[in-house]
């Protein structure tokens, strides 16, 4: 729910500190504010596993800053929210909001969903930072859908109420992974070896999720493995060796384990897009979208987003957006803090 911050005169000069705490990089930003005027004082960019806590790399992007000019901190975090706390999904941080507002001295502090804070940063995006996939669609004004596939999967829903919309943030993408043919069966049957109690559809459709496939198809002999991608593999994060050479179209198993990734992620879409009939739009976020444009235009995606029986034709006129802002998350936790805490932007 929405609700009112602390009100505060437009006439003066505000600094906001805004965040994006992912499992794999983290953002951090002061923005100053007067009027309709937004200046970045300072942007830093970290990985997260550097750092022990919050609490430490918090205080190395502070070094240098002057806390008491800050009056409001919104932060994205990849995590359930509860009571402005969060116990990180995929780190082993711990943010508070009372702490974090003690260390800069202000009260006006809110901890968002990372999909949360994606999803009011989606609002304020202009046409530009999107790619429409679904060459069928008819946007209208309605529910929006957001999912993000990065380090993990995040979903999120932007209802509209006839007059506003209202963020709900969830964790949708922990729900169980359902799979749809005999391949697919396989694939969760393989994976049960590796996660025995539960298969989420985050460890298919994220950057773990796509090394699973990979291996997977590897594990059946899909197609003979060439070496230097397994090379580079042990040097650098293998999703991304795994997603650059399936765009390049240099090795064979990426290239399938890529096409197999963007069928599970538009099926997910799918899903979700069914839970709450988005006429307004799905909108993918997160760090993999955009680096795999080319492939999810290539139509596996929009395949598993409409393989859904008797209501493929309630989803074939839906539009389907991928955000190619890298900053969407920061930009929408700035959004945030401008709309609670009544910073005049």
């Amino acid at each position: 729910m929405i609700h009112a911050g602390l009100s505060m005169p437009a006439s003066l000069r505000q600094i906001c500190l805004a965040g994006d705490v992912g499992g794999t990089k983290t953002i951090l930003a002061l923005f100053e504010t007067e009027g309709d005027d937004v200046k970045c004082l300072k942007k830093e960019q970290f990985s997260s596993t550097n750092y022990q806590t919050f609490t430490e790399l918090l205080a190395a992007f502070l070094t240098d800053a002057d806390c008491t000019q800050i009056a409001a901190v919104c932060i994205g975090v990849a995590g359930v929210i509860a009571d402005g706390r969060c116990e990180t999904t995929n780190l082993p941080w711990v943010l508070s909001s009372k702490e974090i507002g003690g260390r800069v001295n202000t009260q006006n502090v809110w901890l968002l969903n990372d999909l949360e804070a994606t999803a009011w940063g989606l609002l304020d995006l202009p046409a530009r930072n999107f790619v429409e996939l679904n060459p069928d669609a008819q946007p209208q004004q309605g529910n929006i859908a957001v999912i993000a596939a990065g380090t993990g999967l995040g979903e999120a829903i932007i209802a509209w109420d006839g007059a506003a919309y209202h963020i709900i943030a969830s964790e949708g993408g922990h729900a169980d992974f359902a799979p749809t043919n005999e391949r697919e069966i396989a694939l969760l049957r393989y994976l049960l070896e590796k996660y025995p109690e539960h298969i989420s559809c985050e460890r298919l459709i994220s950057g773990e999720g796509l090394v699973n496939i990979y291996q997977f198809l590897k594990h059946i002999n899909y197609a003979q493995t060439n070496p230097e991608t397994e090379q580079q593999m042990t040097g650098r994060d293998p999703a991304a060796v795994i997603g650059e050479a399936g765009v390049a179209g240099s090795d064979a198993l990426c290239v399938e384990a890529l096409k197999l990734f963007c069928r599970l992620y538009g099926a997910e879409s799918g899903n979700l897009a069914l839970k709450c009939l988005p006429y307004g739009g799905v909108y993918l976020a997160g760090g993999i979208g955009a680096k795999i444009l080319p492939v999810l235009q290539q139509g596996e995606f929009m395949r598993g987003f409409l393989a859904k029986g008797r209501c493929r034709a309630v989803l074939q006129k839906i539009s389907v957006k991928v955000c190619t802002n890298p900053e969407v998350a920061l930009l929408g936790a700035l959004s945030y803090a401008k709309k609670t805490a009544k910073l005049e932007l």
